[in-house]
């Protein structure tokens, strides 16, 4: 742990306080890039914003990309003391929880000084659900503070009763996630990069975990036999795997490039890229002709794949789905989906598009077309949350001045 971040969870580095804000919580990186629409939004309505996190790529990932709009800090730890602290430095106005960031010495600190809380792209997850259900007594108590609750889907909404949240304190408003926007990126140059030909089909395995890349590496192989100018970019979830994959890689005889090296040594043709780097993922989506989403070939959940779809790419992905099962059946519901049950049907998937152009893209062209119908969820927000808003004081260009001399 970094002293800063130490430092940030014991309240012994306080941020500039910004009394009258909007704060948002969102724990690490999935959540934050949810949210990156809904901020930018209120920052151009004029409110002033802060924003915590719990994880240090969630940090990192804030420091990129709201670095201009909102300040930025670890969240305290949990404790009462530590949390009266926090609030009673910050002054917020108003709090706005991701996804399902319930903390109890949060929640009971905003209550003591009248913060309205706010549940923002609200979803109980398959596997969390039976803990929250089994201690539903405290949950009923500790989430009474909330004023409100968007939920993703009826699901969420129906879980959330359950858990004893009173109906008239939830609207199913649809997934965040939908309002996600195309990365600012010049895809001609990117793809220059990584294929001076200009002509190699791209095959992106995204946001991998441990076991998928080399499982995906053997498939890689295969594909290989039927198209040999195929380039496999490998994109890890998780920064510190990063040499670890280089590793396995290298192993098993295959030639791979490293993306932080290109600087001091192009791309020579190598058949397999490592992307180790965090915060562009989405920007190779848009040079993507196959995109396989990690997480699912093992059983972690798998990751949001709006960010492909949004680039106009439809997703391949292995069973384990169970994280973005609403999001994944309307992609496969809309013809921009494949889920397969096993490694082989993911490999005889990939073949079959790589073999078959017109499916592939007949699958990026639904994934498109689904983006531009679900593109309201954000209208929807913005509305359910504008009676707690406090008048915005500043405008955007005066906030991001001011946050400039911080």
């Amino acid at each position: 742990m970094s002293p800063r971040k130490k430092q940030q969870h014991l309240t012994l580095d306080l941020p500039q306080a910004k009394p009258g804000c909007v704060w948002m919580h969102a724990c690490s990186v999935g959540e934050v890039a949810s949210m990156i629409p809904l901020l930018s939004a209120l920052h151009q309505q004029g409110h002033s914003l802060h924003l915590t996190v719990i994880t240090a790529t969630g940090f990192a990932h804030a420091q990129q990309h709201l670095s201009c709009i909102a300040s930025v800090s670890f969240l305290p730890w949990d404790l009462p003391g530590l949390m009266r602290r926090w609030v009673k430095h910050m002054q917020p106005a108003l709090l706005l929880l991701a996804e399902t960031e319930f903390w109890p010495g949060m929640l009971g600190a905003c209550q003591r000084r009248n913060i309205p809380v706010i549940g923002i792209n609200t979803r109980i997850s398959d596997r969390s659900f039976p803990r929250y259900k089994a201690s539903h007594f405290f949950w009923r108590r500790y989430l009474k503070p909330v004023a409100l609750f968007l939920a993703q889907s009826d699901t969420d909404a129906e879980r959330l009763r359950q858990i004893g949240v009173e109906r008239a304190r939830i609207q199913t408003v649809g997934n965040l996630k939908y309002a996600t926007s195309t990365p600012d990126v010049d895809a001609t140059a990117l793809r220059q990069t990584l294929d001076p030909t200009q002509t190699r089909p791209i095959l992106v395995l995204a946001s991998s975990h441990d076991d998928e890349e080399m499982r995906v590496l053997r498939m890689f192989n295969n594909w290989r036999s039927y198209c040999p100018e195929l380039l496999l970019l490998i994109i890890p979830r998780h920064p510190q795997r990063f040499d670890i994959v280089a590793q396995s890689v290298a192993a098993s005889g295959t030639p791979l490039w490293r993306w932080s090296q290109r600087d001091e040594s192009p791309h020579a043709g190598s058949d397999v890229v490592l992307i180790d780097a965090m915060g562009i993922l989405q920007q190779f989506y848009t040079i993507a002709d196959v995109v396989i989403i990690g997480g699912s070939l093992v059983p972690v959940g798998g990751h949001n794949p709006l960010e492909a779809a949004v680039c106009g790419r439809g997703v391949i992905t292995g069973p384990h789905v169970q994280n973005f099962r609403a999001i994944m059946q309307d992609m496969c519901r809309n013809g921009a989906a494949v889920v397969c049950e096993s490694d082989p049907a993911l490999e005889q998937a990939v073949t079959r598009m790589l073999h078959h152009p017109d499916e592939l893209q007949a699958l990026h062209a639904h994934a498109l077309s689904m983006m531009q119908d679900q593109h309201r969820v954000l209208d929807r927000v913005l509305a359910a949350i504008a009676p707690w808003l406090a008048p915005a004081s500043n405008t955007p260009s005066e906030q991001t001045t001011a946050q400039r001399h911080d």
